[in-house]
Order: structure tokens, then C-alpha cells, then sequence
């Protein structure tokens, strides 16, 4: 049976209100007080992390909610995995069970899929037509990352960064990853966004963009023009994962997260 702290404590301590000051009632009290902090430490140490929520709540608008739907219909199509939650809750349900039962190689062919799906190969072949390698093509896919994906990986803004000795504004600074913060997964950080958005923008777009997440602060760096470090050289993953996922080992490249 659960019991809260605050209502032990209430019950503890109302119960001497009316008895007579007696030594022996000061003796109860103190007792009492006593069994009030240890419940208070154990239950605040019993707070673990597995226990905590994200955050960050998000008011998501009409436009939102049929990107997230459509993004999340499309992940369910390539994976085989169907969830009958709603909203982002929904992605994320479809991610994590692709998670546990794909290995790395299959959740990356699952997610530029289901990106392959989601936006059609026309569009992507004009834009990757009309937009070649060039600053303002950098500039623009930052720009327009900020505007119309932030549902996907929260709030975020455009940086100015050196680039071949020119400064540039090709980088998109995410505050706090929506999807790092849902899950609480480097290795579905890894495995579910970064490498296959990087591996999807670089082929169907033609532009090169490496993905820095940082794990601390859950933020994320998104530098369109530079090429990713060598899967094995990349220091993401290198990255013990937190103590809220179930798994816990290092996601490198023979992780079956």
C-alpha cells in the first residue's frame, strides 16, 4: 500500500495535539518526529530516476499534431510496431519498441524509411535541385529547421559558426531535445535520430549535416555543410547512457539497444 509522506506526517503529528504535555507525550513526540524523517529520507531516496518525468511540457497546435501523426504513422508503416497512444506519446511508444527489438543496423534502415515516406521523393529531389551546396543553401535549411521542426526536437534557434573561414549561419542550437528527453535513451538518441537524419539529409538532399547532441544538458548542435566523424570515431558513441534507461551499458557500434 502507498503511503504519502506528507499524509504520514499530517497523521503523526495531529495525533499529539490533544494529548495532555505529560513527559511521556513529549517522549511519543519525539519518537514520533523521529519516524516522520526517517519515512521523509527513505521516500526521497526512493524518488529514483526511473521515476522522474521530462520536464518540458509542450502545447503542440493543429499543425503540430498532424506533423507529429504523420511522422508517427509513417515510423509505425516501416517498423511493424502499431501504438494506440496519441500525439508524441505515440512516436515515442513506436521508437522504443523498435529499440528493443531491432538492432542498431535495422532501427537506422527503419527511421530513413520511414523519412522516405513522410516526405516525398519529388519534393526532395527540387529542393536537393535548387538548393546546392552554397552558404545560402546552408543558411536556409537552418533557417527553415527552426521553424517548422520544432515539434519534432523543440525549441531551437539559428548560430553563427566559422565555416572554411567565413562566418555562417548554418547552425541550428537545440535548447533540450524533445525526443532525448522522452526517451532518456542516448543509444535511441543515436541509433533513432542522429545517425539515420544525418545518413537521410546527406542522400536525399545533398547536404551534408553532422549532429552533436550533448548529453548533460540534453542539447543538440545541428551543423548543416559539415560532414559527421566516422561512425567509429564519433564521440557520441562513447557516451554511457543515463541512468533512467534500463540498459546500462555503453551504446557503441555493437549495441543492440
Amino acid at each position: 500500500m502507498e503511503v504519502r509522506v506528507g499524509e504520514v506526517r499530517r497523521v503523526i503529528l495531529g495525533s499529539g495535539t490533544n494529548v495532555r504535555r505529560s513527559n511521556k507525550t513529549k517522549k511519543m513526540r519525539r519518537k514520533s518526529i523521529a519516524c516522520v524523517a526517517v519515512l521523509t529520507r527513505a521516500a526521497e531516496s526512493g524518488a529514483t530516476e526511473e521515476t522522474r518525468k521530462p520536464n518540458t511540457v509542450y502545447t503542440d497546435n493543429w499543425f503540430e499534431k498532424i506533423a507529429i501523426h504523420h511522422v508517427s504513422q509513417a515510423v509505425q508503416a516501416t517498423s511493424g510496431w502499431r501504438s494506440n497512444k496519441s500525439g508524441y506519446e505515440s512516436l515515442v511508444e513506436v521508437a522504443t519498441m523498435a529499440s528493443r527489438n531491432y538492432n542498431q543496423i535495422k532501427q537506422r534502415e527503419v527511421i530513413i524509411q520511414a523519412l522516405g515516406r513522410a516526405f516525398p521523393a519529388p519534393i526532395l529531389s527540387l529542393i536537393r535541385t535548387l538548393l546546392p551546396q552554397s552558404k545560402f543553401a546552408r543558411e536556409y535549411f537552418a533557417a527553415f529547421t527552426t521553424v517548422f521542426f520544432a515539434w519534432l526536437v523543440g525549441p531551437c534557434e539559428v548560430k553563427e559558426s566559422d565555416f572554411k573561414g567565413k562566418r555562417e549561419k548554418n547552425v541550428v542550437q537545440i535548447h533540450k531535445c524533445r525526443f532525448l528527453e522522452q526517451t532518456n535513451c542516448a543509444g535511441m538518441c543515436i541509433n533513432l535520430c542522429k545517425f539515420p537524419c544525418q545518413d537521410f539529409i546527406k542522400d536525399s538532399l545533398g547536404m551534408p549535416v553532422s549532429m552533436v547532441p550533448n548529453f548533460d544538458d540534453m542539447s543538440c548542435e545541428m551543423i548543416f555543410g559539415k560532414d559527421p566523424p566516422a561512425a567509429v570515431d564519433d564521440p557520441a558513441l562513447k557516451q554511457p547512457c543515463y541512468k533512467l534507461c534500463k540498459t546500462k551499458e555503453k551504446h557503441t557500434t555493437n549495441c543492440f539497444i
